[in-house]
């Protein structure tokens, strides 16, 4: 029943955040709410639910390291796993304005990250003072977006269009939409992780193991699921923006501390992702190998 437990959990993750997003996004348009912070905002924190909820209830359960693991383990596959699946399927090219204010943040979140995990620990004042730096950052983004500073408004906005209903709800359904999906959220995150847990036990590994593989692909499951289905429709802006704003999500909306070998990791993922998106060289079928290879590696050391 273990493994039924597994996929039962990642199952309602998946289902949960799909419609977390779309009731929550209906609402927002409902009361006049922009298409680019549609996408900014609740597409972004929608994708990095599940990572949210399950590192809630592995703490809440006494296993910081699924709760921590989750987190780094999630951006590694997000940058490794889900950009190396989507470039097989697509080469995918990023349009540098976009980059360069999301994927700096995206460095400098990793940066802050490994820096807090290397000098100490992620105590409530450093988490505190991330929840502060992705505030002022959303702040900061609304604003040039709506004096259109940049390409990132115009992605954002697709986000929103690429996930949202495209056909108008009655309030009623928006509103069950949006609930059902946040108690599905939980409900997948409490079996994925105590599924987890037991699988951990079984198998003689620890919880932070579990943590960086299991746990942190399930959560990732709907980075997986937006960046392929971008990657087949031929949107590369909208498979990369969502791993970008997810990987951004996850470092300073969910806090933490995990073994300096994995921050060291995630932090290279990032920026062999900036390398490869910078230079204008698409992630095409090479590069999504050697990031797939890079995935593979990485778990298999953790595993041995």
């Amino acid at each position: 029943m273990t493994f039924f437990y597994l996929v039962l959990g990642l199952l309602l993750l998946l289902g949960g955040a799909e419609f977390l997003v779309k009731g929550a996004a209906a609402l927002a348009t409902r009361i006049g709410v922009s298409p680019f912070m549609i996408g900014l905002t609740l597409v972004g924190f929608g994708t990095s639910a599940p990572e949210l909820v399950a590192s809630l209830e592995g703490a809440f359960q006494g296993y910081p390291g699924i709760a921590v693991g989750n987190v780094v383990g999630s951006n590694i596959a997000n940058i490794l796993l889900i950009l190396g699946a989507s470039g097989l399927i697509f080469p995918l090219v990023c349009d540098r304005n976009v980059l360069k204010r999301d994927g700096a943040m995206m460095l400098m979140a990793a940066a802050a990250f490994v820096v807090v995990c290397v000098v100490g620990e992620l105590s409530r004042l450093a988490g505190f003072a991330f929840l502060a730096v992705l505030a002022l950052y959303l702040v900061y983004t609304y604003r040039a977006d709506k004096k259109g500073q940049d390409g990132a408004g115009e992605l954002h906005a697709a986000e929103a269009a690429f996930l949202t209903v495209r056909h108008p709800m009655s309030l009623v359904i928006e509103i069950v939409m949006a609930a059902g999906g946040l108690v599905a959220l939980v409900t997948g995150a409490s079996l994925l992780v105590g599924s987890a847990v037991e699988i951990a036990e079984g198998f003689g590994i620890s919880d932070s193991v579990v943590g960086l593989t299991i746990v942190a692909v399930g959560t990732s499951l709907p980075e997986l699921a937006t960046s392929v289905l971008a990657a087949l429709r031929r949107q590369a802006d909208i498979a990369i923006g969502n791993v970008v704003g997810s990987n951004i999500f996850n470092v300073l909306g969910i806090a933490g501390d995990i073994a300096s070998f994995d921050i060291w990791v995630m932090a290279a993922a990032s920026i062999l992702f900036m390398v490869f998106a910078w230079s204008g060289r698409r992630i095409g079928r090479v590069e999504a190998l050697f990031l797939l290879f890079g995935y593979g590696a990485y778990v298999t050391f953790l595993l041995h």
